[in-house]
């Protein structure tokens, strides 16, 4: 049995129970009204409708979204950029977003992925550390944060044994 396309009302509906029950970006929210049938037009009046009525905040969004990414996933500050920039965010936005990161919370990510890396590989080999250092930059972190953690990582290692 084929289930009927749902009406507008029903998905502005979902959308907003949607939004209620967890960040979304107009981005996202879109795309699954589209995917629905809908046309462009019906798609931007329920966004606006979601906006209007602080379901959708694509700041307060991209904000959750580079906390939890630095939290959770171990991210830097590029990868959630163009994490971000995929979703339609603004410069402006995503600027706002990433200096509301921690730099406890930045520095202890850094740090946790470094360590986790590091377990598999011997430091005391250059072709280890450049694998280690190449893991860091495409998880998104700065090469000066880096080359800084790697150091301090090293010394610490060295003076531990």
């Amino acid at each position: 049995m084929k289930r009927r396309p749902p009406t507008a009302e029903e998905m502005l509906v979902k959308m907003a129970g949607l939004c209620a029950g967890a960040e979304q970006c107009s981005a996202d929210i879109r795309q699954k009204i589209l995917k629905q049938g809908f046309s462009v037009e019906e798609a931007e009046k329920m966004i606006a409708y979601l906006h209007a009525n602080k379901y959708i905040d694509d700041s307060r969004y991209a904000r959750a979204y580079s906390v939890d990414k630095v939290r959770f996933s171990g991210w830097g500050k590029m990868k959630i950029r163009v994490g971000l920039r995929a979703k339609g965010m603004s410069d402006a936005v995503i600027s706002q977003a990433l200096a509301y990161i921690s730099e406890g919370d930045y520095m202890e990510a850094l740090e946790k992925v470094l360590i986790a890396k590091a377990r598999s590989l011997d430091l005391k080999e250059i072709k280890d550390r450049q694998k280690l250092y190449r893991h860091l930059v495409s998880r998104g972190f700065e090469s000066q944060l880096i080359i800084s953690a790697l150091r301090n990582f090293i010394k610490k290692e060295k003076s531990e044994s």
